[in-house]
């Protein structure tokens, strides 16, 4: 970073050349007084922003000019959008407040601006929420309004990972948490495919930059080749579309870095394994007076004429786009030298709305159905905002489910189409209905079979729910349903459900005291808790209007003399207990930890001033990428970076993420699991043991392994050191003869604990 305070002639040169790249290559814009706000804008940004510098050391009015720029050429929004990015954070950063931006750029941007401008102060909310959160829900209260302002945030944040190097370690894994686990997803809702990717790439880059390092390594050492391949592939297509007289361009690419992870991830499978790696755009331009979805089948008809297709890797977007608006047809097909490659085929139409998303729309309003799948989805989230949760992180939480485009069509009885998130179940299609048929479910019938309400439905589904006028919402179903709709209504009903069980077992102990001539005092009711082993009188109510407690013994209860000594002692206990926790509490939460360096994870953790606990949900041992979170009681929680739990604190609680470092363990084990198949052979378990205990000297904790038709597979839990370890261990085990595949499972519960 430059040491310079004050700007000199290069820092005006670089101000200068950046306006003038915005200004001069403009997209529409071309109405009156379009240019003069843009100027006007840039003006008053640069003389608020005067002199003030980016961590990275630049004038900070770069970085407006820069989101200016996304916001025009990259995602097409015209001058009032270009001139709000200019302003966007004067209001927060600087001594220009929002009364004037009204006064000198009208309500409308400065109701944008005030959505971009983060909540001054602290959030006192509980411990459960976020300030993160409530900002982000801040920000979506304007979706009721105008939807440019989370545009706007988008591209805002697309710049801010652009230019992360400059920030400490932290920072980077919580901005980078926070993108993975909103940004991109609402990038992609939004129909912005090439900001979703380019926002998970540099997300996963700065979560996780060895693995980011090894795919793109091995990306560029085949360019080349890939190169090679994709002109190969083209060519014979080239030559029939020019035949058929089309006028197209055709472009190829590998997949992303991010989409390549995703997919070894989910397969479980090395980069070399990875078939689909290909990916080739078709874009043409439609002849007038033939349907573009007629001619997507006509290109793909000439392709797959020429290539042979994988019949399972058919996407069809054109008889029904995606709720985003996305159109296209995407085709897999065996290409030359042996390998798959991925044809996208969209028109020209087609393609800018995927590259530009909700904007492009607005272009081609003529076809209300193309706008229909997003204004639903925009209505859900206007109705979300309409009911806002106590609890931020809760709100956040239902927010990202909404986001995920992945949904299945289920149909009712007489036909009518449902949309759900993939994962619902039957439940969840009641409460789409109605919230009365969801309260009084008891089953589902599934393609005319009797099914649970459990059941997860599948796209195509025709369901009917049958219910039941005693039936009401149990505890249970929350463990099952999948949508923000289902879990609200549900919680719903249960809060009100025990709110009459307490009333009503307060009413019976009150008539039941009264028969023996008796009021309800604090003396009465602690012993009748005691008895009846009751934390509160809440508790107390609500199992006495449940039924659990019956009072039948009350008269002997109250008339009991219970030694005094042992009142005392659970008092005592109780009060002595809170005191220790407290003081516990205070004391760890008073530590101070230098955030710029790492926390080292030594080996002696009770001798630590700083204690630290390995996360459960994704187990980390020594020699994983590991980020660390400061839970409120002061304790270190270790999670890998790319664990979801990890994911979704980063983007929270962010403040609470430390940068963390494995020391050298060599007394500490920690439980890791692995996944093993081949052909079975006599002997072969013994072969594996042998090298895990005898000759490795690592303890085991648990080995399953089957058999079927000769194929052996499984899974062994072991306690090892260090990912070394384990990685020698993995080495030895494969050389085994009969072994084809063995590989570190990384996410595992410890159910077997």
């Amino acid at each position: 970073m430059t040491g310079k305070d004050i700007f000199d002639e290069e820092d005006n040169k670089l101000i200068r050349e950046e306006y003038e790249s915005l200004i001069n290559n403009l997209y529409r814009c071309n109405k009156p007084g379009d240019r003069e706000l843009i100027e006007k804008a840039f003006k008053t940004a640069n003389e608020a922003h005067w002199n003030m510098r980016r961590k990275s050391g630049e004038p900070y009015i770069i970085h407006p000019l820069k989101v200016a720029k996304i916001v025009n050429h990259e995602i097409g929004l015209g001058a009032k959008s270009i001139a709000t990015a200019l302003l966007h954070d004067v209001v927060e950063d600087t001594d220009y407040s929002l009364e004037d931006v009204k006064r000198d750029f009208g309500d409308k941007i400065a109701s944008l601006i005030d959505g971009l401008t983060k909540i001054s102060g602290t959030y006192n909310a509980d411990t459960s929420s976020s300030l993160q959160a409530e900002n982000f829900r801040k920000m979506l209260l304007t979706i009721s309004d105008d939807i440019r302002v989370i545009l706007i945030k988008i591209a805002d944040r697309l710049h801010n990972m652009r230019t992360l190097d400059s920030l400490p370690e932290n920072k980077k894994m919580k901005i980078a948490g926070e993108t993975i686990y909103l940004y991109a997803p609402l990038a992609a809702r939004l129909g912005l495919y090439a900001i979703k990717t380019e926002l998970e790439d540099l997300s996963f880059r700065y979560r996780h930059p060895k693995i980011y390092e090894e795919i793109q390594s091995k990306l560029k050492h085949n360019e080349k080749k890939y190169l090679s391949l994709i002109n190969k592939f083209s060519l014979p297509i080239i030559e029939k579309l020019n035949e058929a007289g089309y006028k197209f361009d055709i472009t190829g690419r590998p997949k992303s870095i991010y989409s390549i992870w995703k997919k070894m991830q989910t397969k479980n499978v090395p980069f070399e394994e990875i078939y689909d790696v290909l990916a080739v755009r078709i874009v043409f331009e439609p002849f007038p007076g033939v349907s573009e979805k007629t001619q997507c089948w006509n290109i793909y008809s000439i392709i797959t004429d020429i290539y042979l297709p994988k019949p399972d890797r058919l996407r069809d977007w054109l008889s029904r786009p995606k709720p985003n608006g996305y159109e296209a047809l995407h085709v897999t097909v065996m290409g030359t030298e042996g390998k798959w490659v991925e044809v996208q085929i969209r028109s020209t139409r087609m393609d800018e709305i995927a590259e530009r998303g909700y904007a492009a729309h607005w272009k081609y309003k003529g076809d209300d159905s193309r706008e229909n799948e997003l204004d639903k989805w925009i209505k859900k989230i206007r109705v979300m905002l309409e009911n806002p949760l106590d609890d931020p992180m809760e709100f956040l939480d239902n927010f990202k489910m909404n986001l995920f485009s992945t949904e299945i069509m289920v149909f009712t009885p007489k036909g009518f189409l449902i949309n759900l998130p993939k994962g619902a179940t039957a439940l969840d299609f009641a409460y789409e209905i109605h919230t009365e048929v969801g309260n009084k479910a008891i089953g589902a019938k599934i393609n005319y079979k009797l099914m649970p309400l459990n059941t997860v439905l599948n796209s195509g589904d025709q369901v009917e729910i049958i219910t039941s006028d005693k039936a009401s919402p149990e505890k249970e179903w929350l463990n099952f349903v999948y949508t923000p709709r289902a879990k609200s209504a549900i919680k719903n009903a249960l809060k009100a459900e025990s709110k009459n069980r307490i009333q009503k077992g307060m009413t019976l102990l009150e008539e039941k005291l009264s028969e023996l001539g008796l009021t309800p005092g604090a003396e009465i009711l602690k012993k009748i808790m005691i008895h009846y082993d009751a934390t509160n009188k809440e508790e107390l109510y609500s199992k006495i209007g449940m039924g659990i407690i019956t009072l039948e013994n009350l008269k002997k209860i109250i008339r009991k003399n219970p030694s005094k000594n042992l009142i005392k002692y659970w008092d005592l206990k109780l009060i002595g207990n809170k005191k220790e926790s407290q003081e516990k509490e205070t004391s760890k939460e008073n530590l101070i930890i230098d955030r710029t360096t790492p926390f080292l994870l030594r080996e002696d953790i009770e001798s630590a001033e700083q204690s630290y606990e390995i996360a459960r949900c994704c187990n980390p041992i020594p020699g994983d990428e590991v980020t660390g979170y400061l839970s409120p009681k002061g304790t270190i929680i270790v999670h890998k970076p790319k664990c979801p739990v990890a994911v979704r604190l980063m983007s929270s609680e962010g403040n609470r993420i430390i940068s963390v470092k494995w020391t050298m363990h060599k007394l500490l084990s920690f439980l890791a699991r692995i996944s093993i198949s081949g052909i079975d052979r006599v002997g072969l378990v013994n072969d594996i043991t042998n090298i895990i205990s005898g000759e490795l000297k690592v303890n085991m904790r648990n080995i399953n392994i089957s058999v079927h038709n000769g194929i052996f597979e499984g899974t062994i839990d072991l306690y090892v050191h260090h990912t070394k370890d384990l990685n020698n261990l993995i080495m030895k085990i494969s050389n085994i003869n009969g072994v084809e595949k063995v590989r570190r499972i990384e996410d595992f519960s410890e159910e077997i604990m």
